[in-house]
């Protein structure tokens, strides 16, 4: 038969792309546009098909490689020619069968046995209508180990040809293991960690004996294993294992759905979906035939985090679903209102930030008794400046100042949690309270700012947002946010920290307290503070610091000139 080297075809502007897959091994027959290889490129994925018919003779590739257009991928026998010259075949197919009827003249009672296996081998009994046979670990084109990260069957499974049995895991890249055969799995041979590598078996597999003579290769082995004695035993309960499959299939849905086994995706995007917690069963795929790409599992990310902006809950993988909707009409009369699309728009992101963030809170009070008094003292040029001086500026000169000491608070995590970018200036932003919800302006360089322009700021920030006249990069770029509920009342609230910054500062309403000084009970006003911040980024001991140093600042604001 005649040899065909298949080759990379042109992959237009691509450079060296990625082997993600090779769904083919040595010795298997291939038909016309099956996939031989699946590449992957910084852009997407694509399938390499068989530009004809044949046998796989060998691989010149591995996974991991990087090829370009023209690389050489494999061997194939054609088969096409053959299919094409019947005589052959007709001279070919006789000789299996002229040994058994040599067989039958010196053997008569035999002779009605072999002519029926000829046309039909499972008739005469059950031992001879299957076989088991092992399933190896294919030719991986290395001898290193790799690890079993996935099983997708179990013992009682009907399976049929090329379903995927586990999935492997090396230094470079996963690939998934295929069935040779349709049958029923008997066994599941390795477990999830396991080290494995080419020739390693894996199950234990009963076939139907028609469905190994038609691989024709392994016809040989039929006739022999026929009689074995262990294959006897098996035949018994072979007819209740489809009814035993079936119901297993019934009570597994779910995790068949979890693990994405049936859909079609390569292993890199297997990966990807693991590692981002996504179930594949609930994609669909953009790629040839359906595949799931890259791409797909980065879009179905983005939507989940987007389709709460309608719903008002965050809907991502691993989060709790959401609360069921309850008919409170059966109670008496009720009205529908509509969310506004900023309230909408704070709940997903205050929820995400709650799912993402290990809130821990550090409480604290400061006595700003001297400050109140210094503040009252101001009142006089306040008013000649036009300017209200609140006790909101002193508050950001002092959270400016103690993030200057503190720069592990003037952080954000790279979401790959791999290092931390430290900002160099100092944002802040100050929540304010309108009648379409709450918004947070940024105050820019707080700590290069006196309390007048602070004061300033803060006053034109919050009129623009009740007059909602802030823009988009009015509210952007904040390291760190005060929320004051000291006008409103309470005497202390846990603030959400807003990813990605890493910190917060809740501001109560001040209270005048009998405070031990100097041998007697004193009145003082003091200030409950809450400072919330990401455990991720921030250890206790340094939220403890932090809020202490805070709250001495308030206590002498003549600190702020050291």
């Amino acid at each position: 038969m005649a040899t065909e080297i298949i080759k990379v075809p042109d992959l237009g502007d691509a450079g060296d792309v990625e082997v993600i897959e090779i769904p083919v091994s040595v010795g298997q027959a291939v038909e016309e546009n099956d996939s031989l290889l699946v590449l992957e490129s910084e852009k997407a994925a694509m399938e390499i098909p068989a530009p004809m018919a044949g046998v796989v003779k060998s691989i010149a590739i591995n996974l991991g490689d990087q090829v370009t257009t023209g690389a050489e991928i494999l061997t194939l026998e054609i088969t096409q020619n053959a299919a094409s010259e019947p005589s052959e075949e007709a001279e070919s197919a006789p000789e299996p069968v002229q040994p058994d009827r040599e067989e039958t003249a010196e053997q008569p009672e035999a002779a009605p046995a072999v002519d029926s296996s000829t046309e039909e081998p499972p008739p005469e009994s059950p031992e001879a209508a299957a076989k088991i046979i092992e399933v190896a670990i294919p030719d991986l084109g290395t001898d290193d180990e790799v690890d079993v990260i996935e099983i997708h069957v179990q013992a009682g499974d009907s399976i049929a040809a090329e379903d995927s049995l586990l999935t492997l895991e090396s230094d470079k890249a996963a690939m998934e293991v295929p069935s040779p055969h349709a049958g029923v799995v008997e066994a599941v041979l390795v477990e999830i960690g396991a080290q494995v590598k080419t020739g390693t078996p894996v199950l234990r597999l009963r076939v139907e004996q028609e469905e190994s003579v038609a691989a024709a290769a392994p016809s040989e082995d039929t006739v022999d294993s026929g009689p074995e004695p262990e294959p006897q035993k098996t035949p018994a309960p072979a007819p209740a294992a489809p009814i035993a499959a079936s119901a297993e299939k019934a009570s597994a849905s779910a995790a068949s759905k979890d693990s994405g086994e049936n859909v079609y995706a390569g292993p890199a995007v297997r990966k990807l979906a693991r590692e981002l917690g996504v179930n594949l069963a609930e994609i669909n795929g953009s790629g040839a035939r359906g595949r799931i790409v890259k791409e797909d599992v980065h879009e179905y990310v983005k939507t989940s985090l987007d389709r709460p902006a309608a719903a008002g809950v965050l809907s991502v993988a691993g989060a709790p679903a959401a609360v069921p909707d309850v008919d409170f009409s059966r109670f008496g009369e009720v009205e529908q209102e509509p969310r506004s699309k900023l309230a909408k728009v704070t709940a997903v992101n205050m929820q995400r930030s709650w799912l993402a963030v290990p809130h821990v809170a550090q409480f604290e009070e400061a006595d700003v008794t001297e400050l109140e008094a210094f503040r009252a003292g101001l009142k006089a040029e306040s008013e000649n400046r036009g300017v209200k001086l609140t006790p909101l500026p002193f508050l950001l000169k002092a959270c400016a100042h103690t993030l200057r000491e503190f720069p592990q608070f003037n952080v954000s995590i790279h979401s790959s949690g791999e290092y931390a970018i430290r900002k160099k200036y100092v944002h802040i932003g100050v929540a304010v309270a309108t009648e379409a919800g709450l918004v947070v302006p940024v105050i820019r360089d707080v700590d290069r700012k006196s309390i007048w322009q602070l004061a300033v700021e803060v006053a034109t920030a919050s009129v623009k947002a009740r007059e909602r006249k802030l823009k988009p990069e009015d509210m952007q770029g904040a390291c760190f946010t005060i929320s004051s509920l000291g006008a409103i009342g309470g005497t202390g609230f846990v603030p959400i920290v807003n990813a990605p910054e890493v910190a917060i500062l809740g501001v109560a309403r001040t209270a005048v307290k009998p405070v031990w000084r100097d041998g007697e009970f004193v009145p003082r006003t003091m200030l409950p503070l809450t400072l919330t911040y990401d455990h991720k980024a921030v250890n206790g001991v340094d939220g403890g610091r932090f809020a202490t140093h805070l709250a001495a600042l308030l206590g002498d604001i003549r600190r702020l000139l050291l």
